[in-house]
């Protein structure tokens, strides 16, 4: 049985959706991934779109979703990339174990924090996996 990963940030704009979509493109063979925002921005940010794609990783389709639909739904692991998530939702029900990484938005900032963003979410990816 595949494990389940939950990706949450506030916006559900930048942070969780690359992170949905590294884990998507490498890892989808063992685990089902998501992504949510306990504040969803109701898009997905264009520069997150670009440095997945700078990969081959298209997420130009990807919407941003609430996280309070999938709070009753069992995760092997949360992981909130964002500090403000994690005050909003410090407690997950469902979940067997939370983790947090406290990721700066690169929304505030140029393309290339996003790369950076990118690249720091994908060796944060490949550890968890790991440990799963």
């Amino acid at each position: 049985m595949k494990k389940r990963i939950l990706f949450l940030c506030t916006g559900n704009a930048a942070r969780s959706q690359m992170a949905e979509g590294l884990a998507r493109a490498f890892y989808s063979d063992k685990i089902d991934i998501v992504s949510a925002g306990s504040r969803p921005s109701g898009f997905v940010h264009p520069n997150a779109i670009r440095a997945l794609a700078e990969i081959g990783i298209d997420i130009k389709d990807a919407q941003s979703k609430a996280a309070d639909p999938f709070l009753s739904e069992p995760f092997d692991v949360v992981v909130t990339v964002c500090d403000s998530a994690a005050k909003d939702c410090p407690r997950w029900p469902g979940a067997r174990r939370i983790e947090h990484w406290s990721i700066e938005d690169p929304s505030w900032s140029g393309y290339p924090a996003f790369v950076a963003t990118r690249d720091d979410l994908a060796r944060r990816i490949e550890h968890l996996v790991g440990t799963l």
